[in-house]
């Protein structure tokens, strides 16, 4: 049977220090793979386990790194095993191939974008104007395709969110609050429509997916199997659904579990 394999990156399989959560003593601490550089400072971490995984699983299937990084932000990632043939970079917005940017499914985004939801432009001056200087530390747009905030999260109203999510929701879009940041993101740009166009190229028949974050939650859904950690905003919410493995796992490790249940579900004779 062919296989996607459809994961986040940003604690699902790459960590920072900071949510590496290692809480074994240090003796025991598994040994760690930077698999990203930022500014000239490592940023992102896999352990070595983790990274023998990847390789395995990327010879085996068609593996698909599925991402709301910018194309820039991917780019500074090193991930072990073959280049993948594709990835889903901007939530969707942006499927690479070989590394490029496929110019049909930009077109196909934007036609969508146009014709379901406000523009961004929209979007963007009323997160400017609502806002308060008091706990907005920066203002983002992402690929001309959604925007972000970044804010001091214990000034935060919990109002405001609501208040934002349900003016963005009336204009086709979503608001997303993870860690220090607030997504605006349209509705039409999903992990899950990127995926499946990958699944209608490649002819594959099953879609096993993973991620932590509330906008991995369509990925998921979309998936034949799925898996999420024992940390980040789905397991914050209580978020599951039938065919998704809730793992107890937390950090690296979880990490380690997503790829060993990854190689499980696509090469089953195999063990891991």
């Amino acid at each position: 049977m062919s296989t996607i394999v459809a994961s986040d990156l940003d604690r699902t399989l790459i960590y920072s220090a900071a949510a590496l959560d290692l809480a074994m003593p240090d003796a025991e601490a598994p040994r760690l793979l930077c698999v990203e550089v930022y500014e000239h400072k490592p940023l992102s971490y896999m352990t070595e386990t983790a990274a023998g995984l990847l390789a395995e699983l990327a010879g085996a299937t068609t593996f698909v790194p599925t991402t709301t990084r910018t194309r820039e932000q991917y780019r500074r990632i090193h991930l072990p095993g073959r280049a993948p043939q594709f990835a889903i970079c901007a939530n969707g917005g942006h499927l690479l191939v070989d590394g490029e940017p496929d110019r049909d499914w930009q077109r196909t985004v934007a036609a969508r974008l146009a014709a379901e939801c406000a523009s961004l432009d929209e979007v963007r001056t009323h997160l400017v104007r609502t806002a308060d200087p008091a706990w907005l530390l920066k203002e983002r747009v992402a690929e001309d395709l959604f925007a972000y905030l970044v804010v001091e999260r214990s000034l935060l109203p919990q109002a405001w969110v609501k208040e934002l999510a349900e003016w963005a929701d009336a204009r086709g879009w979503t608001v997303s609050l993870q860690g220090r940041k607030i997504y605006a993101v349209p509705k039409p740009l999903t992990k899950s429509a990127a995926v499946t166009e990958v699944a209608r190229r490649t002819g594959a028949e099953q879609v096993l997916a993973a991620g932590d974050s509330l906008l991995d939650a369509d990925l998921l859904l979309a998936s034949d199997r799925g898996w999420r950690p024992g940390h980040g905003e789905l397991a914050d919410a209580g978020w599951n659904a039938p065919h998704v493995t809730t793992l107890d796992e937390r950090g690296a490790v979880a990490g380690e579990e997503i790829l060993r249940a990854f190689i499980r579900g696509a090469v089953p004779a195999r063990s891991c």
